[in-house]
């Protein structure tokens, strides 16, 4: 690993919850990284594996803050309040990198004064490791602050994926706690709307999808995502925070609805399309309309 004398210096936090079948692999792929972090910490929030053995293994190499449970967003703060670097990564205790993640993007944020924040395109894989899908670039257009809105999946990669300078995100006030699923999301939407992002369109991040992942809870993530659009409709334009709000709002209900039914929980998913439709019901009401009826009939869907 190599990092010049007076390079920007980079903080890496590790969240884990009983992770320690996978939290060698994360940190053992920012050890391989081609451009050096300053430091390691990872934030035991509340586990009861035997992760402080292997972090014991690490040494110096690695610093360990322990904390009682308060979930993922508490524990990603409790290391950005720790962190002493200039640019700050966050990674997933289950996920890991390509060697030249951080060199990438450290590059990218030195050349461009106004981005501050940016993500790697990403290989989405199961805990066997087989490809499951590409997560690529988010497509340009209209505004990150927007599109986040419209599609919260702009940023590829997210937690695992960024590298953001540290006072931008103790300016916008870090992870909300309030929130158990899409409070990531939810931070990169309070970061566009006062900075630019960008994506390198390499897939540097593989991000691990197990069953057991908030993301799976579908009910908690729903609500936890509408309580985010609701409390950051004020950073939109005030022309898009009426019908555009909607939309968005509809079209989260909806996308929400279509996991429902493919779960087997039709009667959740039918009930999300109502308050979609409600929402929007010109814009998006072909849409919502069709979904219903494909529910309805037991067709599979698109």
């Amino acid at each position: 690993m190599t990092r010049m004398p007076d390079a920007p210096l980079v903080s890496v936090v590790i969240p884990t919850w009983n992770s320690a079948a996978t939290l060698p692999r994360a940190i053992d792929s920012v050890l391989a990284q081609t451009w050096a972090p300053r430091e390691i910490i990872v934030v035991d929030d509340g586990g009861t594996d035997d992760s402080p053995a292997l972090l014991a293994d690490y040494g110096e190499r690695v610093r360990v803050v322990s904390q009682a449970n308060g979930g993922p967003a508490s524990a990603r703060n409790r290391g950005l309040r720790e962190a002493r670097g200039q640019y700050v990564a966050f990674l997933d205790a289950d996920d890991h990198w390509l060697p030249e993640k951080l060199e990438r993007q450290v590059a990218l944020l030195g050349a461009r004064p106004d981005i501050g924040f940016c993500s790697t395109a990403t290989a989405v894989v199961d805990t066997q490791g087989k490809p499951v899908r590409d997560w690529p670039c988010g497509a340009g257009g209209a505004t990150l602050l927007e599109t986040l809105f419209m599609h919260s999946a702009a940023v590829s990669g997210s937690t695992s994926g960024v590298l953001a300078r540290r006072e931008l995100l103790l300016a916008a006030g870090g992870f909300d706690e309030r929130l158990r699923g899409f409070e990531d999301p939810d931070l990169w939407i309070r970061l566009a709307a006062c900075t630019g992002y960008a994506c390198i369109p390499q897939a540097l991040t593989v991000v691990v999808r197990t069953p057991n992942s908030v993301s799976g809870n579908l009910r908690a993530m729903c609500a936890a995502t509408l309580a985010s659009l609701r409390k950051n409709r004020a950073l939109l334009p005030s022309e898009k925070r009426g019908r555009y709000w909607h939309a968005a709002c509809a079209g989260a209900l909806a996308d929400y609805a279509k996991g429902a039914y493919r779960a087997g929980q039709r009667g959740q998913a039918l009930a999300w399309l109502l308050q979609a439709l409600w929402h929007s019901p010109l814009r998006r009401g072909r849409l919502i309309l069709g979904l219903t009826l494909a529910m309805l009939s037991g067709r599979a869907l698109p």
